[in-house]
């Protein structure tokens, strides 16, 4: 296609991340850097460089300094990256806590759900002390058999803010897809949600991870997201309990573990 739909005027163009973040370079190192090209063409080859002005442009929320930003920029993939830092990647994305919109959800034939800064991070809070409350340590694996919802962002932040590791599948998933990826991490905690909305149907999500959950013996709490019904049956999935009992509790703050 060859005809431009759109092009942004010079003020939105200088008013973007981009634009500052291309300047900010300039400055650091006495270039004229002019189009996006030029710094993409500078990014790739100034690689330590390029990633050095990225960490301090964007204030990388960190508990100790990296050492060295790359040791092999030929050893893709392989290369190790920032060696000696540490930091929370949730803690980074959670670091604002106003009332601005930080999630816009639209699900088939459903409303329109929107959370500010502010609702997602005591939503993380209180999911994260949930997963404390049931054993969730540093290492321990957390996955989610979950659509593309705000609780599957909330609970993936929770997990990595105190250290766990997040896997998830989609429910549309065959059981032996999604078995052939979570029992190779045994996780101890599994979110779900208790069915979602497919062209023009819904579909019911119990059955299939009462099935799951057979092969699955490291599992030892499930936290079901209520989506397709307000208020699911959920006495014959074992070891379950609903979202809102799981973040029940007065946490409204988080003490993120920091990971190599």
């Amino acid at each position: 296609m060859k005809k431009i739909m759109w092009q942004p005027s010079v003020e939105q163009i200088q008013r973007s991340q981009m634009f500052k973040f291309k300047e900010y370079i300039n400055t650091n190192h006495g270039l004229n850097l002019e189009t996006y090209q030029d710094l993409h063409d500078w990014s790739v080859n100034q690689i330590p460089d390029f990633w050095s002005d990225a960490w301090n442009y964007f204030d990388i929320i960190h508990a100790e300094p990296y050492t060295q930003v790359v040791d092999n920029v030929s050893k893709m993939p392989g290369a190790k990256w920032f060696s000696g830092s540490r930091l929370n990647f949730a803690e980074n994305l959670l670091r604002r806590r106003d009332d601005k919109t930080a999630i816009v959800f639209k699900g088939e034939g459903q409303p329109v759900r929107e959370l500010t800064y502010k609702d997602l991070y005591i939503a993380v809070a209180k999911t994260a002390q949930g997963l404390k409350d049931a054993g969730v340590q540093t290492g321990d694996r957390v996955a989610g058999f979950v659509p593309n919802m705000p609780e599957s962002i909330i609970a993936m932040l929770a997990a990595t803010s105190i250290g766990a590791i997040w896997s998830s599948s989609s429910p549309d998933f065959g059981i032996k897809g999604v078995l052939d990826r979570f029992s190779q991490i045994e996780p101890k905690v599994l979110f779900a949600a208790n069915g979602y909305f497919y062209n023009d149907k819904t579909h019911n999500s119990l059955e299939k991870l009462k099935g799951m959950l057979n092969d699955l013996p490291s599992v030892e709490k499930v936290v079901v997201i209520p989506y397709s019904e307000k208020d699911p049956d959920i006495s014959s999935i074992s070891n379950s309990i609903l979202l809102s009992d799981f973040t029940d509790n007065d946490a409204e703050t988080i003490e993120f573990e920091q990971l190599p």
